[in-house]
């Protein structure tokens, strides 16, 4: 047999033993789980909540006799236990009690039936303390109207008094039997209170006037005792009849069998432990005879592996000695390639500024070709053509009279050609002091420190449009300026004017191949949100596609047959240098686009 099958066979077994001991484990869990629930806990503690209901039944029950019989008029013991029962049974319906399906139902049915007694027995002590109201205050009463009546008679003569004698004592029986009727009722009682009332509104007719309103009164409470005492009575019959007691006694009996099913099956479990429990023994010993086996195995490959172990170290430090030079190439390469990026970048900036320098050299010349000082030559030839009669010249000859006019307007327009060529010179030595700028800037790189001082973000906005003038007047680029007043700020100015050069050279490229409607470009310059400014350069191009957006500013990208991809990407690199953020936002192609940068506003003391 081969090694390969021998291994093959080998994982197989070690497979299934480790398939059979994960299941024996998963087993002996759940059995362990299933049997180490404390049920009878959940048991008893539902049960002494039952019992509990129990006691404030009885409590209640106490209470609603006590009212009956005025032991005391306050109600709020009536109110208590129903709150403290209502209590107890949200706690005890929240226990996980464990029942079978069978049991659940009839368990939720006691409950059921448990809940329709205690609303029954709540809407009949409702009832009671309602009409027991009535009948205790009417018995308190009674007293006080009979004194009432009581008072009248004895401010009655003595003859009137003998007269009123037999009415008094009507009414003294009356209200005795009242009471009376209030302890015991019955029938013959409630017959007799009624032959009193009509005896009582015979002999009122009888009574002078002043007696008529205390008899009615008195008349009014014992027929109110009369018609609510029955009420009251038949009320506590039917709260006693409630079979609450009996409901709870169903559930602790149901709660009783459910315990002993669930004994059963926890003694069940516990066998089932025990079979699995030898199971799993008797495996781990067969494991740990293999595994004491395979210690002498595992002893010879070890021996194996550190004799190829040796080896390969040997191999990787070779390797690793490999991969060290062509690091070190690599790192040079690298370097090389850094030196290079920065190399363009100098090159592309310098390339920017220079346009504006050949426009003013070109300027500049073309001014001196044309110049009027040539006039000034011909005008001296003919003075010295006439060096004896040069005062009649002037005077007489039509010639020599235009002579001083024409050097008075010689003169002014030679006063006129040397202010522009000292403009153009001047910006011509700003686009020369640029490219000194742009050089001493990549050489911060290599430790110089940003230099910043105070900008006037308008007049560097103009300087940016003179360097690009040239190009901007043969693209025929009309400029809109949007400047909002906004305070000098303390900022690097070359690296500024660096990127609105670049800025508004790509807009004036992109609005190259425009020629159905005019080409327009816009600055913008306005305050930000958070102590920052923004500006931004909109043109009216060839916009930017969908795709092209994630990769604008990317070093070496570009749309242009003769670009090259390193201004955005310069840009980009300068504003972060500047704790900022250089943005672009196109509507898609032909919809032209817009480069907002946004720098910090960092006050110079002066305002624009």
């Amino acid at each position: 047999m081969s090694l390969r099958s021998q291994l093959s066979r080998r994982r197989t077994s070690q497979l299934l033993l480790g398939l059979m001991t994960l299941l024996l484990a998963s087993t002996l869990v759940f059995l362990y789980l299933m049997s180490s629930r404390d049920q009878t806990a959940s048991y008893t503690q539902s049960r002494d909540l039952i019992r509990q209901l129990q006691q404030l039944n009885a409590q209640w029950d106490s209470e609603v006799l006590k009212a009956r019989i005025a032991i005391t008029h306050n109600y709020d013991p009536l109110v208590t236990p129903l709150t403290e029962m209502t209590r107890i049974w949200a706690e005890l319906e929240s226990r996980d009690t464990y029942h079978s399906p069978t049991d659940q139902i009839q368990w939720q049915a006691t409950q059921l039936a448990y809940q329709a007694a205690i609303q029954e027995k709540a809407r009949l002590v409702d009832q009671f303390k309602s009409h027991n109201a009535v009948l205790r205050n009417s018995l308190a009463f009674l007293p006080t109207a009979e004194d009432d009546i009581q008072a009248l008679f004895n401010r009655v003569d003595s003859e009137g008094q003998l007269q009123l004698q037999a009415v008094a004592t009507d009414t003294y029986d009356l209200l005795l039997s009242s009471l009376e009727l209030a302890q015991v009722t019955s029938d013959e009682r409630a017959a007799d209170i009624l032959v009193g009332l009509g005896k009582l509104e015979t002999n009122k007719q009888l009574l002078p006037r002043e007696f008529q309103a205390p008899v009615d009164i008195l008349s009014n409470h014992i027929s109110l005792i009369l018609r609510e005492q029955p009420m009251v009575n038949t009320l506590l019959e039917r709260i006693a009849a409630v079979p609450v007691a009996e409901r709870l006694d169903d559930m602790t009996t149901h709660l009783n069998q459910d315990q002993q099913t669930a004994d059963l099956v926890d003694h069940q479990y516990h066998r089932y432990l025990l079979v699995f429990s030898t199971l799993l023994v008797v495996l781990l010993l067969y494991l740990a005879v293999r595994l004491l086996r395979s210690f002498a195995e595992i002893n010879r490959v070890n021996r194996a592996l550190q004799a190829a172990n040796e080896t390969l170290e040997q191999r990787v430090e070779r390797r690793t000695q490999q991969l060290k030079d062509a690091q070190s190439e690599l790192m040079d390469s690298a370097r090389q390639a850094g030196m290079a990026e920065i190399a363009t970048n100098v090159l592309h900036n310098v390339g920017n500024v220079l346009n504006s320098v050949n426009i003013s050299a070109d300027l500049v010349t073309r001014k001196l070709r044309t110049s009027k000082a040539l006039g000034l030559g011909k005008a001296m030839q003919l003075i010295n053509e006439h060096p004896d009669d040069l005062g009649s010249f002037l005077t007489e000859d039509e010639k020599g009279k235009l002579l001083p006019g024409y050097l008075n307007q010689l003169v002014e327009a030679i006063a006129l050609e040397q202010q522009g060529m000292a403009d153009e010179l001047t910006q011509l030595s700003k686009s020369v002091d640029h490219i000194k700028d742009i050089v001493s800037t990549q050489q911060s790189y290599a430790g110089a420190s940003t230099l910043l001082e105070p900008v006037n973000i308008s007049t560097l906005m103009e300087d940016a449009l003179r360097m690009n003038a040239g190009a901007l007047n043969r693209h025929h680029v009309t400029v809109v300026k949007e400047y909002a007043p906004v305070p000098d700020i303390l900022g690097d100015k070359h690296r500024l004017l660096l990127i609105m050069v670049n800025l508004i050279s790509n807009a004036k490229y992109a609005m190259s191949n425009l020629t159905h409607r005019p080409r327009q470009m816009t600055l913008t310059v306005q305050p930000g949100d958070e102590n920052t400014l923004k500006i931004s350069v909109k043109d009216d191009g060839e916009g930017i596609p969908a795709e092209n957006m994630t990769r604008i500013f990317t070093h070496g990208f570009t749309t242009r047959k003769e670009g090259h991809g390193f201004g955005l990407h310069s840009c980009a690199l300068a504003a972060v240098e500047m704790n900022g953020q250089l943005c672009a936002h196109s509507d898609g192609p032909g919809l032209g686009a817009v480069f907002t940068l946004t720098i910090p506003l960092t006050l110079a003391g002066t305002t624009t």
